[in-house]
Order: structure tokens, then sequence, then C-alpha cells
């Protein structure tokens, strides 16, 4: 088995969903008392997104970079960041190291394009709605994204933020992403990516009328597939 090296912590929500899928697979994969070779790297979340309301992406790049080279060190064979939107400095990230990065845009178009699917809707941070290291990523897989308009973009960022990355769920947000998922299936979207690894704490498939790619669910699977060939 491979070692998964994990940078992790934005936000930790996010990372305790990664360590407990990847168990899972494992067990379900392997049998037994079997759980995944991991490497964990988790940052402090609260500098990090000081980092991006600054805009003071560079700094938080040479930051990444850092802990992948510790990760490297440290015995890791590959890498999965476990985050959708600091996937915007994987570039920056990844300079000079010798191992590869398992890119979570591109496992999930992989798994919408394997359904025969084309137009998915992307509910995620602002920054990942609404720059473009992402959307081109989908879109150079040959699919379609569709973002919600801006108030539902402002509506789904803030309660990331707010709720999600605090472990903070509530029946009234619950409601909010429903309805922003519907408005974009009526606009066309053939299928909705939870484009931020807290998302699926609200939606599921059980809630949504199109098919649903939970980003941290792809990456996960993924992820052991890679450490077990």
């Amino acid at each position: 088995m491979k070692i998964i090296g994990i940078l992790g912590g934005m936000s930790a929500a996010s990372t305790q969903i990664y360590y407990r899928q990847l168990c899972h697979l494992a067990r379900e994969r392997l049998g037994g008392l079997h759980s995944p070779e991991l490497l964990i790297r988790s940052l402090d979340f609260a500098r990090i997104e000081a980092l991006q309301v600054a805009g003071a992406w560079d700094q938080a790049g040479d930051i990444l970079n850092r802990e992948t080279r510790a990760l490297e060190r440290g015995g890791a064979d590959f890498l999965v960041l476990a985050t959708n939107t600091m996937h915007k400095l994987a570039a920056p990230m990844m300079a000079g190291v010798g191992i590869p990065l398992l890119h979570i845009a591109d496992a999930t178009a992989a798994a919408i394009s394997q359904r025969g699917l084309r137009a998915p809707g992307l509910m995620a941070t602002a920054f990942t709605m609404e720059q473009s290291f992402y959307t081109d990523r989908l879109r150079a897989a040959g699919l379609a994204p569709l973002i919600p308009d801006a108030a539902d973009r402002a509506t789904t960022h803030r309660i990331i933020y707010d709720e999600l990355c605090c472990d903070i769920t509530t029946p009234a947000s619950e409601a909010a992403y429903i309805a922003i998922a519907q408005r974009l299936v009526e606009r066309g979207a053939d299928s909705l990516i939870l484009g931020c690894t807290e998302v699926g704490m609200l939606l599921d498939q059980s809630k949504v009328s199109v098919p649903v790619f939970d980003t941290t669910l792809i990456h996960c699977d993924a992820a052991i597939a890679q450490a077990l060939a």
C-alpha cells in the first residue's frame, strides 16, 4: 500500500471527513483490520483564511509548498490536498516536489464524464466558483459547468465559512442549499458538484433531483485506488 500524504486543516471539518472516509474505504476493499497508510499535516485554517481574504495567495502558496515538501520528506508516495479552494495554488504548492498530486477537480471531472453527464452545477466557495482555476480544469475535461447567481454564490460562501467550517449545520442553511441546487437544475444543470469539501455536510443525493458528485468522497475513492494500484 502506498503512503498517502494529506495536506489538510483547511478546514479541520473537511479533513476529519477525509480521514473517516479513507479508513472506511480501506476496510471495505481490504477487509479485516486494514486501514490506510497516511501522513497528515493539518494547518491552522485561521491563518490560511486570513491570507485568502487579504489576497495574499503567494504567501499562502509558500506555506503549502513548505508543508508539501515536508510530507515528501516524511515518505508520502503521492499527495492529496484536502480542500477544493486551495487547489488554486496547486502549481506553486508542487514546485520542486518530486511526488505527484492527485488533483480533486480531475478526479471529479472523470467521475462526471463516466456517467455521460456534461453540465454540472457547482456549489463551492466564492473563490472556487468565481475564479477560473477550477472551472477551467472542468472545461478542459469537456464539461460545461454552471455556477449560481451572485446572491446564491454569496449565500453558499457565507454558510461554508461561518457555519460548516465550524461544524455547524442548521435546517435553515440546508433549506437554502437545497433551493440553490434546484435553481441550478432549473437553469439546465444535469448534475451537481459539491465543490467544497464541507458542502456534503448539508447536501447529498437524497436532497437533489440530479446526480450529485461529492468531491470529498470522489477524491478519497481515487486516493485509495491509487494507493492500492
